[in-house]
């Protein structure tokens, strides 16, 4: 499988596995200058779009999930705002990361920092069938905690 990448910007990078056993990329910030990320709670700025300075083409049956860099995230509490990011394979825009300090300290984010991970997934698109009775198991409807500790 190929990825097709396009810089937007002449400070872009290109997405690089850390290690050769590496799941996933990392994106950097592209970036002109520094942005600082407010701390959680803090108001207006904890949270921002960080833009990476590309867009990709990704095929046809494939997705681009945006993770958290564990370091970034554990010892700074900066994580992507939603979890994990999409990127649809019919999206041409620009990657960006929208990131959120939950941290009680502000977080710079430098231009070419390592902000986030970028794995490429396939995609299964089942058929939807409405159903009156779901098929029974051995859990049934237990939820959290069911299953005990």
């Amino acid at each position: 499988m190929e990825l097709s990448i396009k810089r937007l910007s002449g400070n872009a990078l290109l997405p690089q596995y850390a290690t050769p056993g590496s799941a996933a990329m990392d994106l950097r910030a592209c970036l002109d200058a520094p942005v600082v990320l407010s701390p959680a709670g803090a108001g207006d700025g904890y949270c921002q779009m960080v833009p990476t300075g590309l867009a990709m083409a990704i095929p046809e049956g494939y997705v681009g999930l945006i993770f958290a860099r564990s370091g970034l995230a554990s010892k700074h509490g900066v994580a992507p705002a939603n979890c994990v990011g999409v990127i649809d394979s019919d999206y041409r825009g620009e990657v960006k990361v929208a990131l959120a300090n939950h941290s009680p300290e502000p977080y710079t984010i430098q231009p070419g920092d390592r902000i986030a991970q970028l794995m490429i997934s396939p995609v299964v698109q089942p058929l939807i069938t409405e159903m009156a009775q779901l098929p029974e198991t051995l859990r049934g409807e237990g939820g959290f905690g069911s299953t005990g500790r």
